[in-house]
């Protein structure tokens, strides 16, 4: 029984991974690991603005 959750929880955790890879362009997709298992996903995802934007602030 134990074999098959695991097999449930691992599909379900590729498609998270899939998932998160799939929606940044720039960024990082970092897996969280206690006691040998994943226990959490963080995405942290850069967004680039170029010189042409609004850096110095205006129109904030």
């Amino acid at each position: 029984m134990t074999h098959i959750r695991d097999e449930r929880w691992n599909r379900e955790l590729e498609q998270v991974v899939r998932d998160s890879l799939q929606s940044i362009r720039f960024g990082t997709v970092t897996l969280v690991v206690q006691d040998g298992r994943v226990i959490q996903v963080d995405k942290s995802e850069k967004i680039r603005i170029t010189r042409t934007g609004h850096i110095d602030g205006c129109g904030i």
